[in-house]
């Protein structure tokens, strides 16, 4: 083959260097505009897990690398005055310019031929089987061609510049420093045995007040000097075109088109505080000679090399994305963590590193960490007491070490035995709203189960507020009796304490059920009612927009349903204001267009659901606490935005909420959410940490490993878990026997299958 590749950098030479190991016949040419010895950047850095790809792929690159290296296995955390330092992790560091001398080296030593200071004009690429653009964030080839591999590039709100230290790190170093123009981070890594990188970073309102908007290399190294002279210890800062930059997250939607490929930060970028894009490049070089080690044809090459490299380095991309926004979001962070919840924060930042993660490397931290969450929690009191018939069982003390999801939680006067909340999910399985059979053996098996808190499915406050005839309501003295039965088997058999979501459809009311299409009835239809006549989606019901007296009557109805959950003596109320119900549908600009009070800003959208929320405050106990469901964002541009959840969530708790159950869209059909494992977290601690609420989130939460790490990182106070629950109703007994927990209560019918000791 003949082989072209734009750009000299870790990705165009290892690739070079590996189809030149698969077969010397190849032809490699790499054109690259800077001279052999310019680099930009300081420290290459890579996890030890990274190596093994590199010794198989080459071993002679590999051992000459890795005899470069410097190698540490911790992290620091410098925040508030205090280290707090983690161990177990494993590390790697070498210079760049000894990396690419590495690699220029051995793709000589392999016949390639590498033209230094040589430009190539993407509109006349040279002729060849394979040209491979290896020129970096800001490829001209990906721009020749980008009606083809339609780029999206994202610029982020943080600011960074990239230097050098001759103060040698003996740790993976994060400092957080802050003065009268705000908060500033450094990312600090050592990469051989006299310098450090030093990466500095901050919001883009802060580099303006300090006024490094207009500062050179020299003004900039004397403000930074100075900011963080207690921790460079009279260490000098190094410049090497050390500019202020914003990243740029990059993706593209094909990597190749005819015989061109994209390779490296030309196909893609990953946030600098999850790991290094030279790491994500060479991988995707041995993807690519691996592609060709199996086929010679060079589009089910190309097409091969995408098919494999694509899935992964989006998920990197997503963990690296996650990252990103926590470090754009460090000044929260520093308002609301102490210095150990904080520095548990950083390290899960990216959904990578989890609660048995760490503790597994580093026991002692996550120990420190256990503990400071049981101690410090501001809604402890004492575990839930058992049910009345069951006979004593002796169990130890609680341990104040006891993981985070088995500690206890008070709303009110409610006290939950643990953090783990069974969500509502809709059964569609009532008839004309009458819990049956099934209601009490799915409630009822859950709560035997272990969980703290089983909230019972959306439950309608009138016949016409239901989506579906077999959805589930509160609209007569049958319901009541229903709902009973249920509530009453939970509070005889279990820790367990119930709730109950009161809805109203709105708009994606009178449809079939799931299983039948989940479509608008065609015959059986009721009249469904929103805050404007918007229908859901084509094709759907225009719902009749709400007049004054319409609003008197569904604020009389969440009102005697309410009165209704006191009757069946639920422990909780959720009012569900979320997922594009009548509620949730005053709350967002793209459903609510009215030109009246309860119109416009997110004040007046307030103003409906707030009347609700007063209303069946007033009705329900004051000693039980009230829930209020929300989504947090519509998934579409236009919709919610932060201050709108914020403004929400602090109107809800002034107006007597107790905790916000924070969801995300189903809004409008034509949203585009973003998955993920735990997506919806960080939506509830932004909620969490500025309107100063408890929360509970949910979001594919898979496990109680998760629990544990949203819990410990102050992300949220409740976690509600939903499909883990329909596959296991016993998912609270099965995680207290992974964990040890000898302080789990099961039901006396089911102690012979607790764990012993």
């Amino acid at each position: 083959m003949k082989i072209e590749i734009v750009g000299g950098g870790p990705a165009g030479l290892y690739f070079a260097i590996l189809m030149k190991r698969l077969d010397p016949a190849h032809q490699v040419t790499v054109h690259e505009r800077n001279r052999a010895d310019d680099t930009f950047g300081w420290g290459v850095v890579f996890s030890d897990e990274t190596l093994s790809n590199f010794e198989e792929a080459d071993p002679e690159t590999h051992l000459a690398i890795t005899s470069q290296f410097a190698y540490w296995s911790d992290i620091d955390i410098f925040f508030r005055g205090e280290r707090i330092r983690s161990t177990g992790h494993g590390f790697c560091g070498i210079a760049r310019r000894e990396f690419l001398r590495i690699l220029q080296d051995r793709a000589a030593a392999l016949r390639v031929e590498v033209r230094f200071e040589t430009e190539v004009d993407p509109s006349r690429l040279p002729p060849a089987d394979l040209v491979l653009a290896a020129d970096g964030a800001n490829s001209r080839v990906r721009e020749r061609f980008a009606a083809h591999f339609q780029p999206s590039i994202d610029w982020r709100r943080c600011k960074f510049t990239w230097l050098g230290t001759d103060l040698l790190f003996d740790a993976f170093t994060f400092i957080f420093r802050e003065n009268e123009h705000g908060l500033f981070q450094v990312h600090a890594y050592p990469f051989d045995d006299r310098t450090s990188t030093f990466i500095v970073e901050c919001r883009e309102e802060v580099w303006k007040r300090a006024g490094l908007d207009r500062a050179d290399e020299a003004a900039t190294v004397a403000y930074l000097s100075d900011l963080f002279r207690e921790e460079l210890r009279g260490h000098r800062l190094l410049t090497n075109r050390s500019i202020w930059r914003t990243f740029p997250t990059i993706r593209n939607a094909t990597w190749h088109h005819g015989n061109v490929a994209l390779i490296g930060d030309a196909a893609h970028t990953a946030h600098f505080s999850i790991g290094s894009g030279t790491k994500l490049a060479m991988e995707d070089s041995i993807a690519l000679a691996s592609a060709f080690a199996r086929t010679s044809d060079v589009p089910a090459a190309l097409a091969s090399y995408e098919a494999e490299r694509m899935p992964i380095v989006g998920r990197f991309q997503s963990a690296a994305q996650t990252s990103l926004e926590w470090f754009e979001n460090s000044a929260r962070h520093a308002r609301h963590l102490d210095p150990l919840t904080f520095a548990f924060s950083l390290m899960t930042r990216s959904k990578r590193i989890t609660y048995d993660n760490l503790r597994t490397r580093d026991p002692e931290l996550v120990g420190r960490v256990t503990e400071r969450f049981a101690d410090a929690n501001p809604y402890r009191s004492d575990v839930a007491p058992a049910p009345s018939y069951a006979p004593a069982v002796v169990t130890s003390a609680r341990s104040e070490a006891a993981p985070p999801l088995f500690q206890p939680f008070r709303l009110r006067d409610l006290v939950l035995a643990n953090r783990l909340v069974v969500s509502p999910m809709c059964q569609y399985s009532c008839d004309d709203g009458t819990p049956n059979d099934w209601h009490l053996v799915h409630l009822g098996s859950r709560a035997v189960g272990g969980a703290g808190l089983v909230m019972a499915e959306s439950t309608h406050v009138a016949r016409d507020a239901r989506i579906s005839p077999g959805c589930a309501g509160m609209y007569s003295d049958a319901h009541v009796a229903g709902w009973k039965r249920v509530v009453d088997f939970a509070h005889a058999h279990a820790r367990a304490r119930i709730g109950v979501q009161l809805a109203h459809a709105g708009r994606k009311g009178s449809c079939t059920l799931p299983w039948e299409g989940d479509v608008p009835l065609s015959s059986g239809a009721w009249e469904t009612i929103a805050p404007s006549a918007v229908p859901y989606a084509e094709g759907w019901h225009v719902p009749r927009e709400m007049e004054r007296a319409d609003m008197d009557r569904v604020v009389s109805e969440f009102v005697r349903s309410t009165g209704r959950a006191v009757e069946a003596g639920f422990d909780l109320v959720e009012l569900h204001m979320a997922h594009g119900y009548l509620l949730g549908t005053f709350l967002s600009p793209l459903t609510n267009q009215r030109s009246d009070e309860y119109g416009g800003a997110i004040e007046n959208r307030l103003r409906f659901p707030l009347e609700v929320l007063r209303a069946v405050r007033a009705e329900w106990p004051a000693e039980k606490p009230l829930s209020v469901r929300i989504s947090a964002t519509d998934w579409r541009e236009g919709g919610l935005d932060s201050a709108d959840r914020i403004a929400v969530a602090r109107a809800f708790k002034a107006a007597g909420c107790d905790v916000i159950d924070v969801s995300a869209g189903q809004t409008v059909s034509d949203q585009q959410p973003v998955y993920g494992r735990m997506y919806l977290v960080p939506f509830s601690e932004e909620i969490r940490h500025e309107a100063a609420i408890p929360t509970m989130t949910v979001g594919n939460i898979q496990d109680a490993d998760q629990c544990n790490t949203i819990l410990a990182a102050g992300r949220a106070d409740l976690c509600v878990l939903a499909r883990p629950h329909l596959v296991d109703p016993y998912f609270m007994l099965h995680a207290a026997m992974r964990y040890g927990y000898a302080d789990q209560y099961w039901p006396p019918q089911y102690a012979t299958a607790k764990p012993k000791g």
